[in-house]
């Protein structure tokens, strides 16, 4: 357990100090840590053997929890509107359709047995909303006609299809009797009706007095998070599309503090998603992967350039879509975590099948993120689907936080500069502005007339610092012994791209300058910016 803890902390350490790496690296970063997991795994340098389904479903299967959360979460219903109901005609009927198509090629091709093929396609009949997401926002792919948010909500949405086809094969194949219309109307019903009710009352929670902390919300949205899928999986029902819905029905809604949310969400996920590839590549063995490459690739080929993109051009020409976005959606059907973590469901329930299903998975997952992601940003600008005026980024519900408006107070005593002058003599900077004025009990609505008087408190408004550089703010305490105490800001040796931007020395805050000399019990603010 040890060897394991300390593989995954270097393995999330080393995504944090090669971020920035892989983001120039033109594979997909998920599919380099299934490689590590396979390079350090059981035929890999440290020889390490890992053959536990059972931990590894379990980790899988929470950290899928997350991941379908936060990617409802994140989902812009406002810019998926125009496409919503193609997302979900394909988020549906085109899991549907793909896994017959697969179940047919699997019977009469690869020799498979009819419910073999269908459980195959069944388990890899949904797309991975964690590559789509990654190399969408990575990759920066702002493509036309919405189909970005086409693409996030299908692959955010037709995972609990899947698994319910999943479920449903396995346990035909088990011998076991089924009713498949209860077992459908079960799943889907609690599915739905537990993820809208416990996406409401965690908003009407959050939005009450009851916290007021943003520790203990953020605390609050994971243990709802949990219960949106442990609940109706209880009752029978889909916890994946519970959990889903109600990551949308939370993201959608107007949330105090909601940037700690969309914070601590998005590094929770990029974790999950690291760990599960990471963890894959070692449960899975190398050298057994030759026997299903051949079939793997076969049935690749066949979802790449047959199966995919018929259902698309089939579901999508109903809603009478252009042939270039049917054609970027049937590339962008990438294969991914969620058919694996339902391979392990089959392994660990007794599926004997002709080829290894979790082998056979891993591989058409690999050869997908491989070929499919790599090229996705190819493809998308060769069939002219890059909308070069749109931000990606406006399809996530986090976008908002990341361009949102920042209010600062002033308070204006005797000695203030601006006592007794007019806003438009003294507020001359584009994109601020005073937006309300408090004076005694009243207050005001300003305008460029209003003249500041002694007592008044300013609201100032102005948007949040966007661009590429990352702006991070610390204060520096100084002391007797400190070796700026005493020294002018003009005299300090600071690298390059970093400026002392404020000064707090008792009740005063002093903005400096060159000459500023600094003294003891002093609090500095210094800026630097990072370059990506």
């Amino acid at each position: 357990m040890d060897l394991y803890l300390l593989l995954i902390g270097a393995v999330i350490l080393s995504c944090i100090l090669f971020s920035r790496l892989l983001r120039k690296i033109p594979l997909p970063s998920l599919l380099i840590f299934i490689a590590l997991g396979m390079l350090l795994g059981e035929n890999g340098i440290l020889g390490i053997t890992f053959n536990n389904y059972s931990i590894s479903n379990a980790i899988c299967s929470v950290s899928l929890i997350f991941i379908m959360f936060y990617g409802g979460f994140g989902t812009n219903l406002s810019c998926a509107r125009p496409v919503l109901l193609q997302a979900g005609v394909m988020s549906t009927l085109g899991v549907v359709f793909t896994a017959f198509l697969v179940g047919a090629f699997g019977c009469f091709v690869l020799g498979c047995s009819w419910l073999e093929s269908l459980l195959i396609g069944s388990v890899i009949s949904s797309t991975d909303a964690a590559s789509v997401f990654n190399i969408l926002r990575s990759k920066k792919l702002s493509l036309k006609y919405h189909t970005d948010s086409l693409l996030e909500v299908e692959s955010g949405s037709n995972d609990p299809v899947s698994y319910m086809m999943t479920t449903i094969l396995l346990t035909l194949l088990s011998g076991q009797e089924i009713s498949i219309p209860l077992m459908f109307a079960k799943q889907i019903g609690f599915g739905i009706v537990c993820g809208l009710l416990i996406g409401k009352l965690a908003v009407l929670i959050l939005n009450s007095s009851i916290f007021t902390g943003e520790h203990e919300r953020t605390v609050l949205a994971f243990s709802v998070a949990v219960l949106a899928y442990a609940l109706p999986s209880a009752l029978g029902g889909n916890g994946y599309l519970s959990v889903y819905l109600c990551g949308i029905f939370m993201g959608n809604s107007a949330l105090p503090q909601k940037r700690y949310l969309v914070h601590f969400f998005d590094v929770l996920t990029d974790v999950a998603q690291v760990l599960i590839f990471f963890l894959l590549g070692l449960l899975v063995t190398p050298l057994e992967l030759p026997a299903v490459a051949g079939p793997a690739l076969l049935l690749m080929l066949f979802l790449t350039f047959i199966a995919r993109p018929l259902v698309s051009a089939v579901l999508l020409g109903c809603f009478r879509a252009r042939k270039e976005q049917i054609g970027v959606v049937s590339w962008a059907g990438l294969r991914g975590a969620a058919s694996i973590v339902f391979a392990i469901m089959a392994v660990l329930q007794g599926a004997m099948l002709r080829y290894d299903l979790f082998n056979l998975v891993f591989c058409i997952v690999l050869f997908s993120i491989a070929f499919q992601g790599t090229l996705l940003p190819w493809i998308s600008r060769k069939l002219g689907m890059i909308d070069e005026t749109s931000d990606v980024r406006k399809t996530f519900t986090d976008y908002q936080e990341e361009s949102d408006i920042n209010f600062v107070k002033i308070a204006i005593g005797n000695t203030h500069p601006w006592k007794g002058k007019r806003l438009r003599e003294i507020l001359s900077l584009k994109g601020l502005l005073v937006v309300m004025i408090l004076r005694g009990e009243k207050t005001l609505v300003p305008h460029g007339e209003t003249r500041v008087c002694e007592g008044d408190i300013l609201v100032l408004a102005a948007r949040e610092f966007e661009g590429s550089d990352t702006l991070e703010l610390r204060e520096i305490s100084v002391d007797r012994n400190h070796k700026w105490n005493g020294k002018r800001i003009q005299d300090l040796n600071l690298p390059s791209g970093s400026l002392i931007v404020m000064i707090q020395r008792k009740n005063q805050t002093i903005i400096p300058r060159g000459n500023t000399l600094i003294k003891e019990q002093d609090v500095l603010v210094e800026a630097d910016i990072i370059k990506p």
